[in-house]
This record gives C-alpha cells, structure tokens and sequence, in this order.
C-alpha cells in the first residue's frame, strides 16, 4: 500500500490540536494580556514586567522562590535518596514507606492547616497550644512565633513543610531506580573490599544519575509553582510572598490582568530549562539504547 509524505501527520493531528487549544492559545494570549493595563485595554509595553523587577514585594517574592530552590530541592531529593538505600535493607520497608509517603495522600492545604496548629504561637504566659511551643513552654524555654519572626525563620518553616509532603514522592520514584540496581554488582564490589560509602559514591550514585536529575527538575518545578502552602499558612504576609501567591493577588484580589499575566509569563520562562534539560537527557538516553 502506497502512502503519502502527509499520511503520518494525520496520526498526530489530534494530538497537536489539543496542544494548541489547551497550551499554546492560552500561553500566547497571556502573553499579548501583559503589555496591556489592568483591564487589559490600555497598551502598557513592558511596564508590567518593569513592575515585576523593582517592586518591592515582587523582589521579596522572587528571594523566597530562590530561597525554597535552595533548600526544598537538595532536602528533598537527598531525604529520599538516603532513605531509599537504608529502607532496602530492612524487613518493614513498604510500612515505613507508607507512612513517609502518606503526607502526599494529604491536600496541600490540609497539610498547611495541619502545620499552622503545630507552629501555633501565643504571648508569653498564655497556654500554648502549638506543639512545638508547648513542648519550649515545658522545658522553660520562651515560645517562637514561628510563622511571623521574619525573613528567615518563618520562610524556613514554611519550607519544612513542603519537605514533609514531597519527600515521600522523591522516595518511591528513587528507590524503584536503587531496586533495579543489580545486586551481583553491589556484591562484587563488597567482595573486593569496598566499603558501603565508597560503594554509594562510585556505583550507586553514578548508575542512579538519570533518575536523580529528573526528581530534582521535577522539584525545582514544584517550587516555582508554590502556592497552597503559603496561601494557607501566611498569604504571603510577613515576608513569606512566592511568586505563584503573588501572581493570585493580582489576579483576583488587585484585579489586574497586565500584573497578572506578567507574572505567569516569568513563570512559564523559570520553568523553560528545567524542559530542555529533560529533553536532551531523554534524547541522550534514546541515543545510547
């Protein structure tokens, strides 16, 4: 049967349309909305991405982000990297599994509930019903108001949170990468006198490098898109602003769409090269198969 050079394009005709009409369309119409004002009626040129980078909470938000870059990425992936090598050896693996990775089952904003009583803050003398200022006030120590000492503390504890919740993920996806590790390899290597840390670094680590990398930008992705967390726990007050909280506030608080879809746009930018380092490792692993 003869076929034409445009037969296999009807294969994924479907395919593309769907990509226009639910990515495309939107991104390239949220483009053209942030040269406009906050009606988006009136053209603006760049004032809104001028905004972005000299307002003052928006410079706030974006050292949050890095902030959470910095800390949630390597936690995360190191906690279940770490794990996923000790889990492996012990009898009770799947249940001490379940239970780290039982945070994910939780809604982010019942995860933000959950914490905010556990950070829970009252004025010395009062009773405290924060667990862990229970736990100060009963060895004598002051209590903290954890969630509003900025710019550190509380960006920091807001960040312990996200790490509860992904380093089950990070877990899972990590150790089916270690399990599928041959054991004959680990056992040669223990049999020529390496020991578990040498081992870790020079076979684990390097055979578990593709997966590794892909949890991390998948990470990294996740924090540019925090938003539940904060807008649960502070709304970004307190200096604990994101760049996902902000661009909410503009959106449908301030009403203006030019901020707004300016933001989105930096957004989808951050989020662009954690995309080609995925695609060029795919098309290397394709390559070496």
């Amino acid at each position: 049967m003869r076929t034409h050079w445009f037969t296999p394009w009807f294969y994924v005709i479907p395919a593309l349309a769907t990509l226009m009409f639910f990515l495309i369309y939107p991104s390239m119409h949220t483009l053209v909305i942030s040269f406009f004002g906050p009606q988006s009626e009136k053209f603006v040129g760049l004032a809104n991405y001028i905004y972005c980078f000299t307002n003052e909470t928006m410079l706030s938000a974006f050292r949050n982000n890095l902030l959470w870059v910095a800390l949630f990425v390597p936690m995360t992936v190191f906690l279940g990297l770490i794990l996923a090598v000790i889990l492996d050896r012990v009898h009770y693996e799947s249940l001490v599994k379940s239970i780290i990775f039982m945070p994910m089952a939780i809604s982010f904003v019942g995860a933000g509930v959950i914490w905010k009583f556990v950070y829970s803050y009252r004025p010395v003398g009062s009773e405290q019903i924060g667990i862990l200022n229970a736990f100060l006030s009963y060895i004598g120590v002051q209590p903290i108001p954890w969630l509003i000492q900025r710019p550190w503390l509380n960006n920091i504890c807001l960040i312990i949170v996200g790490i509860w919740i992904w380093t089950g993920f990070c877990l899972v996806i990590l150790s089916a990468s270690y399990k599928g590790i041959p054991k004959e390899l680990l056992e040669a290597a223990r049999v020529d006198g390496a020991n578990e840390y040498r081992i870790f670094w020079k076979i684990i680590l390097p055979l578990m490098k593709p997966t590794v990398a892909v949890v991390a930008t998948t990470m990294f992705i996740n924090v540019l898109k925090v938003f539940d967390i904060v807008y649960v726990m502070t709304n970004g007050g307190f200096a604990t602003e994101v760049i996902a909280n902000r661009m909410y506030k503009e959106m449908f608080i301030f009403r203006n769409y030019g901020r707004a879809s300016a933001i989105a746009i930096l957004l989808l930018l951050f989020i662009i090269p954690m995309i080609i380092i995925n695609v060029q490792r795919f098309r290397e692993q394709e390559a070496v198969r």
